[in-house]
């Protein structure tokens, strides 16, 4: 009787603590930082290009429903970023506040534009369990209009899938 009930007990620790090996990975998606640095900085049509682009990088990821996205909501990613760019250059914190939201992994971001002409989206992906970023993707982005910013997080969320892809192989 004593091996039928360790049976059982191992069995049930077995649920609790594994993983089905065909779990959607939860992602969270940070709001983009703006870093304009150009000589008329942060404009109005320029905020809200950069705040249209989570919300763009969440739908683009969302399509090929591979992954349930977490919404990190503003006030959340302001308490855990203690000043600009924090979360972006200490991933562990990133990682934390991922956490946090239930997520396997987060994407932090930032939108840099030293030009008029151009700007670049500059993302982390971070492993909530390691703490670590596990890939970091550069996409320049050509004009500021809605369709080159689109072609971008399109980009970007192919590149986002690509290394999902091998760490679910893993």
């Amino acid at each position: 009787m004593t091996s039928v009930h360790s049976i059982k007990c191992m069995s049930l620790a077995a649920a609790i603590f594994s993983t089905p090996a065909n779990a959607v990975p939860q992602i969270a998606v940070l709001g983009f930082e703006l870093n304009d640095i150009t000589s008329l900085p942060n404009t109005p049509e320029e905020i809200t290009r950069t705040s249209s682009m989570a919300p763009l990088l969440m739908e683009a990821l969302s399509r090929s429903g591979n992954y349930q996205i977490r919404v990190v909501d503003a006030d959340s990613q302001k308490v855990a970023n203690a000043s600009f760019g924090y979360l972006f250059r200490f991933h562990d914190l990133a990682a934390d506040l991922g956490r946090r939201q239930g997520a396997d992994w987060v994407l932090v971001s930032q939108h840099s534009k030293p030009s008029f002409l151009f700007s670049y989206l500059w993302v982390y992906l971070v492993d909530v369990k390691q703490r670590a970023a596990v890939a970091r993707y550069d996409i320049e982005l050509k004009g500021n209009h809605q369709k080159v910013t689109q072609h971008g997080i399109d980009t970007l969320a192919g590149k986002i899938r690509a290394t999902l892809a091998a760490y679910s192989v893993k």
